[in-house]
């Protein structure tokens, strides 16, 4: 028999049925293999990190439409003070035409009809056109009017009515008739009950 041929299929055997590397070997390959791996990815992977600086977005004032703010606030509180002067005037004009009339035409102030004076009467009473009540409900209407009902506004509104309550002193010459001062009284009870009201809503 040839020994070489025996073992050239002995060699040939072996070759092509080689034991597999132990479990212990396979482990420590997959071991290395991912510990590469990562490796790897640490160096050339990109990592994201969170910034620990916030921004902090700028605050900057619109001075345009402060300015614009403020002048349709003023303007509003002008044209009270502007019909607060007129009504009260008037409402003491009525009131000297009905109960002064003889000074009045002495001084040549007016020239007054008895029908004027019945007028003028009946406009000055309780429930007249210028009696205290609707004069005041008036002057409070448009305050709330002008303000759009905005209770945080009715101090300023206060503040305006006063200023053209002493308008119309002013261009009455002196101190008003008895009739505005009761008016002026309605209107501060007006007002404190605005206040009052805007209040107990906010509670609510």
């Amino acid at each position: 028999m040839n020994v070489n041929g025996v073992t050239s299929v002995n060699d040939a055997y072996s070759m092509y049925n080689k034991p597999s590397e132990s479990p212990k070997q396979e482990e420590s390959a997959v071991k290395s293999s991912v510990e590469t791996a990562a490796s790897k990815a640490g160096k050339e992977g990109v990592v994201y990190e969170p910034s620990l600086e916030v921004p902090t977005k700028t605050y900057k004032a619109n001075d345009e439409m402060i300015a614009k703010l403020k002048q349709e606030a003023d303007s509003h509180i002008q044209k009270l003070q502007d019909i607060v002067s007129k009504l009260i005037s008037k409402q003491a004009d009525a009131y000297s035409v009905a109960n002064d009339m003889w000074s009045l035409l002495r001084e040549g102030k007016l020239d007054v009809d008895p029908a004027t004076r019945a007028q003028a009467q009946a406009d000055i009473a309780e429930d007249g056109y210028w009696g205290v009540d609707q004069t005041s409900s008036r002057i409070v209407d448009f305050a709330s009017a002008l303000t759009g009902g905005d209770p945080s506004k009715i101090e300023k509104m206060r503040e305006a009515f006063k200023k053209g309550y002493e308008q119309a002193e002013k261009t009455w010459g002196g101190q008003l008739p008895e009739i505005s001062k009761k008016t002026y009284d309605a209107v501060m009870e007006k007002f404190d009950k605005l206040a009052a009201d805007a209040t107990n809503q906010t509670m609510a």
